[in-house]
């Protein structure tokens, strides 16, 4: 008996549609995404599992790292350009126009007031702020330039509930170092602000 012979046909498969619906999603993501700030000094924040998102808009945050060094950074470089102003009209130092605008273009900053045009000037900003152990922006009773920054930025986004504070302190750094700062805030009468902290599963 002869075997019964199925012709074969060519398959295909049209992928406009596949690729359609890509192109989609790949132009949806792109123009939602949101880009992650550059941050020069690295914080392993604690852990909590407090889902509270703190406002993008108009925020101070203050870094702390494990060593104690504190830092800062604001939300968009017109705020950065904004704080400087204010900086340059209160007397803390001098700067140009085209200085300014380097000075708005930063990640992070944290020097003593009297080094920033330097810092500024250098090729290596951020090796300066990891390495240097002269880096960082003193807040102790006797030399608290991180109140004369905060204060500074209030001034440049307006009198109010306009700015938001963010404390960003990394695990390892200690208690004492966090109350420096505590206490620098307290003394300008800054008694709101938000602890940054990583989200963490719940146990069962």
């Amino acid at each position: 008996m002869g075997r019964f012979k199925v012709t074969k046909q060519d398959t295909f498969i049209d992928m406009t549609p596949m690729s359609d619906v890509m192109v989609l999603l790949l132009t949806f993501f792109m123009l939602t995404a949101t880009f992650v700030k550059e941050e020069p000094v690295k914080v392993n924040t604690p852990g909590s599992v407090s889902e509270i998102k703190i406002p993008e808009n108009n925020l101070l945050t203050i870094f702390v790292e494990q060593n104690g060094k504190v830092f800062m950074s604001m939300d968009s470089p017109s705020n950065m350009k904004k704080l400087v102003d204010v900086m340059v009209e209160n007397g803390a130092f001098q700067m140009s126009d085209a200085e300014k605008a380097q000075f708005a273009q930063v990640p992070m900053f944290g020097t003593p007031i009297s080094t920033v045009p330097g810092w500024l000037k250098a090729d290596d900003k951020n090796g300066i702020l990891t390495s240097d152990p002269k880096a960082g922006i003193p807040c102790d009773s006797i030399n608290d330039e991180l109140a004369v920054w905060v204060q500074a930025a209030r001034k440049a986004l307006g009198e109010g509930d306009a700015m938001r504070i963010a404390i960003k302190a990394d695990q390892k750094t200690s208690y004492k170092v966090i109350k420096n700062v505590m206490n620098s805030l307290r003394r300008i009468d800054e008694n709101r602000y938000n602890l940054l902290t990583s989200l963490k599963g719940v146990d069962k």
